[in-house]
């Protein structure tokens, strides 16, 4: 919280300047170090009940969402790290050693509703449907009592979070991976069924709504809704393809268009994730214990 991303970073609380404010003598680094590696397996939920506990104290106190709608953007990213000896680091999608945490935020303020800290080769889909269940108890357990809707990207697109979403009565938006089915539905699409984006550069985005089958074994359609662009000066596009097209399912109710320029909001999750790694201790993991660096990630 004071800048800082590395455990001998916190020297400077002990500043005599410092200890005015927190109004205690703050542990020496390498003290620090020690507590953190002191956290076993079984300690991290307790840590992740305690953060949430703090979230719901400020709820209360008039910050929280009370009966109002609440949007919630769940997303994952890489924290790099550079030894080779950190425990659960290791490569990703993205070629780069780090951790893969899941994180979920607030839409409208960036609160986080949860954090929960994986090992770098962890696919994104991988207990996405268990962290949905954890972020909808937070939230409800710290006071939101109005209408929950959650945005995905492509990452979660799986039956776990649609299906766990839906038993939390949560509404949901999430990203569809182009598949070669999702691909001839949408070339199927009729050209007049396509819409101007009114807030788009002129004639450079449209956005059309059809029944989809999200999932195999599903016995019913969901909306699937797609904004196509066309390309911009510099962009590259598959070959013979003249627009690009991004598609996400919902089971919301309202306006196509409506729908879909608050599905491109979800993007504004990387504005936390950058404040994250910026300011709040993300760019390091600092210790070679993941348990260690877990509570790290959870409470800086």
């Amino acid at each position: 919280m004071a800048g800082g991303d590395c455990i001998d970073d916190t020297a400077i609380l002990r500043s005599p300047n410092a200890q005015v404010i927190l109004g205690q003598i703050m542990p020496a680094p390498s003290t620090l170090g020690v507590f953190l590696r002191s956290f076993e397996t079984s300690d991290i939920a307790d840590v992740e009940r305690v953060a949430a506990l703090l979230l719901k104290r400020a709820w209360l106190a008039g910050a929280g969402p009370g009966d109002e709608p609440l949007t919630i953007d769940v997303d994952s990213t890489i924290c790099q790290v550079y030894g080779n000896k950190k425990e659960g680091a290791g490569f990703g999608y993205t070629k780069v050693r780090g951790y893969h945490p899941h994180l979920a935020a607030v839409g409208k303020t960036g609160d986080i509703l949860g954090i929960v800290t994986r090992e770098g080769n962890a696919n994104t889909a991988r207990g996405a449907g268990e962290f949905v269940t954890q972020v909808i108890d937070n939230a409800r357990a710290a006071g939101a009592t109005g209408e929950i809707t959650m945005r995905f990207d492509s990452g979660f697109f799986s039956r776990a979070v649609r299906d766990t979403a839906s038993q939390g009565n949560v509404r949901i938006c999430i990203t569809t991976r182009m598949s070669k089915r999702l691909k001839q539905v949408i070339a199927a699409i009729p050209e007049e069924t396509w819409t101007s984006i009114p807030y788009w550069l002129e004639g450079g985005a449209d956005v059309a709504e059809v029944k989809y089958r999200a999932f195999a074994r599903d016995r019913q359609d969901v909306r699937l809704i797609v904004g196509r662009t066309k390309p911009t000066p510099g962009s590259q596009l598959a070959l013979f393809s003249d627009y690009d097209y991004h598609a996400f399912i919902t089971d919301r109710q309202g306006e196509t268009l409506f729908l879909e320029a608050d599905h491109r909001a979800h993007a504004q999750i990387e504005l936390v994730i950058k404040d994250l790694k910026g300011g709040s201790g993300w760019n390091h993991v600092p210790s070679r214990c993941m348990n260690a660096n877990a509570v790290w990630l959870a409470l800086v």
